[in-house]
C-alpha cells in the first residue's frame, strides 16, 4: 500500500524530467496473493484513469498479464508514433 501512496509523486516527478509524452503503465503485481492484496483494481484503476495511465494487473509468479503488459505499451507507442506525436524519421 506504501508504494501506491507514493504513486502521484512519483509520476509527478517522472512528468518533470522525462518527454511529456512518454507512455506510462500502472501495473499492479502479484495479482495471484488476493489474500494479501492491499490495493483493490477498482483503485487501480481509478489511480490511472485520472492520470492518464494504462492499468493491469500481473502475476511474475504465474505470469499472467506479463506480456500483455509489455504488448499493450508498444500498442500505446505505436499509436503515438501513427499520429505524429513520436517523430522517428532519420532526417
Amino acid at each position: 500500500r506504501e508504494t501506491f501512496n507514493h504513486l502521484a509523486s512519483w509520476l509527478e516527478d517522472a512528468r518533470q524530467h522525462a518527454n511529456p509524452n512518454m507512455t506510462i503503465m500502472l501495473i499492479g503485481n502479484k495479482c495471484d496473493l488476493t489474500h494479501r492484496r492491499a490495493v483493490t483494481t477498482e483503485e487501480g484503476e481509478q489511480f490511472a484513469k485520472e492520470h492518464g495511465l494504462i492499468f493491469l494487473e500481473t502475476s511474475a509468479r504465474t505470469a499472467h498479464n506479463v506480456e500483455e503488459a509489455f504488448i499493450n505499451t508498444a500498442k500505446e507507442i505505436y499509436k503515438k508514433i501513427q499520429d505524429g506525436v513520436f517523430d522517428v524519421s532519420n532526417e
